[in-house]
């Protein structure tokens, strides 16, 4: 569980950065090279590649060398994880919901 937490984590942080989501928005269309991902951004070649970075040791993409070019994937089981813990809030507020709705509607939850 805390393996989880922590990779769950990490995620996270990499998504909490507009330009990072912009990047994993755009791999949802199909890998592209850095380059063509940096020319998107008003920033140096340099500090874009730390949000490439930071996105693949977080595990949402991978990247690969051919020659001069490296190409991002997103890599989207890495998404499944965000999308696991989403259903088990939504599950945990749904209960918490459908136990609040009977109280306020049920006269017998109310102690009478």
């Amino acid at each position: 569980m805390e393996q989880y937490a922590a990779e769950l984590d990490g995620v996270f942080v990499a998504l909490a950065d507009p330009t990072r989501r912009a990047v994993v928005r755009r791999l949802g269309r199909g890998p592209a090279s850095v380059g063509d991902l940096a020319r998107e951004f008003p920033m140096t070649l340099p500090s874009f590649m730390k949000h490439v970075r930071t996105l693949e040791s977080n595990g949402l993409i991978r990247t690969v060398k051919s020659g001069r070019v490296r190409t991002c994937a997103l890599n989207r089981e890495r998404l499944a994880l965000v999308d696991g813990w989403l259903a088990e809030q939504r599950r945990i507020w749904e209960e918490r919901t459908d136990r609040l709705e009977r109280f306020v509607t049920d006269p017998e939850e109310d102690g009478q």
